[in-house]
C-alpha cells in the first residue's frame, strides 16, 4: 500500500492566545455542566457505552494498519519524525464511600474529590494526565456518580463493561493526507466490513428480542445498536481510536448515512454517543485547551439556523431536562472546544441528523463534508438567556453534500418531470411490470439502448427445472411461519429474514416458501419473491456507460432486485458463444454472500454457513434479448451489493434464482455496483468502475 503522511500532532502547535484570555472578560453565569443532547435522540435507556482506546483488530495484519510505522509514515511538517503514541497506563479507580440514605452527603463527597481533581491535574496541563480525570471529562455524565453497593454490583447490565478496562481516546492529533488509490479502497472496504458486523449484530439482536416475545409474552425491548457497539468495542473492532483525525475519515465518503448514533462512534466520525459537540477535551490537550473535530446538527434547536453552505450552530449547556434553555451557557468544554478550533484554523466535520420516512430508527444521519468556524459570539437567544452562537462555513470543492442530495432525491419521486425536465427517456422501463417505476435518464447523449429490450421480470428457467424434486410439499403456516416449521427447518433451523424483510446472514441458498406454502404473501419468508420495491434508475454515465441508482435509501441487507435471464445448459451456451452471443455465467459471481453476517471476528468459533448446500452453478444467461435493470448494474471490486442464491418456485438447487442484496446502506443517487468476478467477453462490455 502506499504512504500515510498525516500532519504531525497538531497539539504541539497550540500555544497560548491572547484570544482566550479575552473570552474570560464576558461576564457570564455559570449554568450546569452538560453536554449538548440532540432533541432527535432519546436518553440512552441502557447505560451509555463510553470511548476508550482500545487493540487494533485482530483481522488486520501489521503491515496494513494505521499503527504500523512499516507501512504507514507519519511525517510533520518539519520532518521530524513523532514516535507512536502508547497507550496510557490503566486508569486507576478510586472507591467513593457510599452513603446509603443520605444524598447531600454524597454530593458533597463528589465536590470535594473533583476540587481535588482539578487542583492536582488543571495546572499540568494535559501532560500527565491520569486516566481517571481523562475519563471525567470525556464522560459527559460523570457529575451523576452514584454509589453502588457491592451487592448490587453483578446486577449490573452486562452490556457495558467497567470503564477500568479499557483506556481513553488518543490524544494525538493528525489530519490523514496523501491517500493513495489502494489506499483508499483499503479504507472504504475496512469501513464497509465494520459496518457490516455492526449490522449482523444488531440484527441479531433483534431477532433473539423477537424469540423472546414469543415465549414470554411482554418484555422490555433491548437497544441492539448499544449491544452491536458494546461486543465491537470488546473485541477491539472500533475503528480510529490509535488517532484523534482532524479532517475527513478515511473510509468515509460524503453522502454516507448511518441510523444509529453509536455506529458514528464505532467507526470514528463522531466520538460522543450523545453530546452534539465532540472535542479532545483540555485534559488530554498539550496547552490545556479543548480542541473540537466534529459536531452533529440536528436543527432542533431553537437558535440553530441552517442553510446548508452556512451554519449558526448554538453551543451547548444551560438546558434543563426537557430541552429548554433555562440559564446562560459558559464557554468551556465543547464551546471553548469550537472557539479554539476557530482560533487555530482547524476544521470540523458535520453530521446532519432529522427525522427520515422508512429509517429502521426513524431518523438518519448524513456526514456532509467539512466546514471551518469562522466566527463566534455571545447573544441572547430566543428564551432570554445567553447562548454561545457559531458560524460554520462549507470548505469548498468537496462533493454534493448528502443531505441536500436526500432532498433532491425526495422531489424526484414525486415530480421528476419538473425538477428534471431534460433527460428523462422513459419513466417505466419495466412497462409496468414491476411495482414501481424504473425510470431510464441519459443527458450525456442519444444513445437509448435499453427501450430496445424486453423487460424480463423474473428469470426463464426450462421446463424440467421445474419437475425435478417437485412433491408439492410446504409449510402449513396459516397465519404466517414461524420457527420450527417445515420452510425454517429448510434453511437450517433459521429464517434468512427479519421481520422487516433484512437478510440476517449469507447462505449458499436461501428456500424461500413458495406456492405449496400455506403462509399469506406477507410471510417473512417472502421477500426476494415480491420483485423490486425502491424505484430504480438507468441512467447514462460518463465513467461506467450505463449504471444503475436508486431514487430510495436502500438499506443494508436489503433486497435490491433480481439479475434476470433466460437459462441456457452448458451445451446451448456453447453454441450460442459460437454464433458470437454474450453470456452472464452465474458461477462466475463471487461469494460474497458469505461477507454477510460473518462473525468470525466475534466468536472465535464461528464457521461459515455451508447448510443448505447446493451443486456448482453449471449453467449460462442469456440477455440479449430479454433482460432487466440488473443487467446495466456497473461491475466494482469493492461493490455495495452481493448476489445471493434463493428457492422459492422449484426445488431444483442446480438452478436457483439470482437476488441482489445490499451490502450497506446505498444513499439516493449512489450507483449500486456488483462484483462479477471474472472479467470476461460480456461484462467487458460493462465500463469496469473502482
Amino acid at each position: 500500500m502506499g504512504s500515510l503522511k498525516p500532519n504531525e500532532d497538531l497539539n504541539l502547535h497550540l500555544g497560548s492566545s491572547s484570544s482566550a484570555s479575552s473570552s474570560n472578560q464576558i461576564p457570564l453565569i455559570v449554568p450546569k455542566k452538560e453536554p449538548k443532547l440532540e432533541p432527535l435522540d432519546e436518553p440512552l435507556d441502557e447505560a451509555p457505552v463510553y470511548h476508550f482506546q482500545t487493540p487494533l483488530p485482530f483481522y488486520l495484519s501489521p503491515s496494513n494498519n494505521l499503527n504500523s510505522s512499516s507501512s504507514f509514515t507519519i511525517t510533520p511538517s518539519q520532518n521530524t519524525p513523532i514516535p507512536p503514541t502508547t497507550p496510557p497506563p490503566s486508569a486507576t479507580q478510586q472507591t467513593i464511600p457510599s452513603s446509603a440514605n443520605d444524598s447531600s452527603t454524597v454530593y458533597s463527597e463528589f465536590r470535594r474529590i473533583s476540587e481535588l481533581f482539578n487542583t492536582a491535574f488543571a495546572r499540568g496541563g494535559g501532560g500527565g494526565v491520569s486516566g481517571d480525570s481523562a475519563e471525567f471529562e470525556e464522560q459527559d455524565n460523570s457529575r451523576a456518580i452514584v454509589p453502588v453497593d457491592s451487592e448490587n454490583e453483578n446486577q449490573l447490565s452486562n452490556s457495558v463493561a467497567a470503564p477500568r478496562k479499557y483506556t481513553q481516546r488518543s490524544s494525538e492529533l493528525v489530519r490523514v493526507t496523501d491517500l493513495t488509490a489502494d489506499d483508499v479502497q483499503y479504507f472504504r472496504g475496512l469501513v464497509r466490513k465494520t459496518r457490516m458486523v455492526y449490522d449482523s449484530i444488531r440484527v441479531l439482536s433483534l431477532i433473539e428480542d423477537e424469540k423472546i416475545r414469543v415465549d414470554l409474552g411482554h418484555y422490555r425491548k433491548s437497544r441492539g445498536d448499544l449491544k452491536a457497539a458494546q461486543l465491537m468495542r470488546e473485541r477491539g473492532l472500533w475503528l480510529n481510536r490509535d488517532k484523534r483525525i482532524v479532517g475527513p475519515i478515511p473510509g468515509v465518503e460524503i453522502g454516507d448515512v448511518f441510523f444509529f448514533r453509536m455506529e458514528l462512534c464505532v467507526i470514528g466520525l463522531h466520538g460522543q454517543p450523545q453530546a452534539g459537540i465532540d472535542y479532545l477535551s483540555a485534559y488530554q490537550s498539550s496547552n490545556g485547551e479543548p480542541i473540537a473535530t466534529s459536531v452533529i446538527v440536528s436543527g432542533g434547536y431553537e437558535d440553530d439556523e441552517d442553510t446548508g453552505e452556512e451554519i449558526i450552530y448554538t453551543g451547548h449547556g444551560g438546558q434543563d431536562k426537557n430541552n429548554r434553555q433555562c440559564m446562560n451557557q459558559k464557554l468551556e468544554c465543547g464551546n471553548l472546544g469550537l472557539e479554539r478550533s476557530m482560533h487555530y484554523g482547524i476544521e470540523v466535520r458535520v453530521i446532519r441528523g432529522f427525522k427520515y420516512e422508512g429509517s429502521v430508527s426513524g431518523k438518519i444521519y448524513v456526514y456532509d463534508g467539512l466546514y471551518r468556524v469562522v466566527n463566534c459570539w455571545f447573544d441572547v437567544g430566543k428564551s432570554g438567556f445567553g447562548v454561545f452562537k457559531f458560524k460554520l462555513v462549507r470548505i469548498e470543492n468537496q462533493p454534493a453534500m448528502g443531505s441536500s442530495i436526500l432532498k433532491f432525491a425526495q422531489s424526484l419521486r414525486i415530480r421528476p418531470l419538473e425538477v428534471r425536465p431534460k433527460g428523462y427517456v422513459s419513466l417505466d422501463l419495466s412497462m409496468k411490470k414491476e411495482h414501481v417505476s424504473v425510470f431510464l435518464f441519459n443527458d450525456v447523449d442519444k444513445n437509448n439502448e435499453p427501450v430496445f429490450f424486453e423487460y424480463l421480470l423474473s428469470t426463464v428457467f426450462p421446463p424440467y427445472v421445474y419437475n425435478h424434486g417437485q412433491n408439492g410439499t410446504g409449510c402449513e403456516c396459516v397465519g404466517g411461519c414461524v420457527d420450527g416449521c417445515f420452510c425454517a427447518m429448510k434453511n437450517g433451523g433459521d429464517f434468512a429474514y427479519e421481520q422487516n424483510g433484512i437478510l440476517v446472514k449469507g447462505k449458499p441458498v436461501i428456500f424461500e416458501c413458495g406456492p405449496h406454502c400455506r403462509c399469506p404473501a406477507t410471510c417473512r419468508n417472502r421477500v426476494s419473491q415480491k420483485g423490486v420495491r425502491n424505484r430504480l434508475e438507468v441512467f447514462r454515465s460518463r465513467e461506467t456507460g450505463w449504471g444503475v441508482r436508486s431514487l430510495d435509501l436502500i438499506q443494508a441487507g436489503a433486497f435490491i432486485c433480481e439479475f434476470t435471464g433466460v437459462v441456457l445448459t452448458r451445451e446451448q451456451a456453447q453454441i450460442f458463444t459460437m454464433n458470437g452471443d454474450s453470456l452472464v455465467y452465474p458461477s462466475r459471481f463471487p461469494e460474497r454472500w458469505a461477507e454477510w453476517g460473518d462473525l468470525s471476528d466475534i466468536y472465535s468459533d464461528y464457521q461459515r454457513p455451508a447448510f443448505p448446500s447446493i451443486p456448482p452453478l453449471d449453467f449460462a444467461m442469456d440477455v440479449s434479448r430479454l433482460r432487466n435493470v440488473a443487467c446495466y448494474i456497473s461491475h466494482s471490486s469493492s461493490p455495495n451489493a452481493l448476489v445471493q442464491p434463493v428457492l422459492y418456485d422449484h426445488n431444483n438447487l442446480s438452478f436457483p434464482h439470482l437476488m441482489l442484496f445490499a451490502m450497506e446502506n446505498i444513499p439516493p443517487l449512489r450507483e449500486i455496483s456488483l462484483d462479477y468476478g471474472v472479467a470476461d467477453e460480456w461484462t467487458g462490455k460493462l465500463p469496469i468502475c473502482n
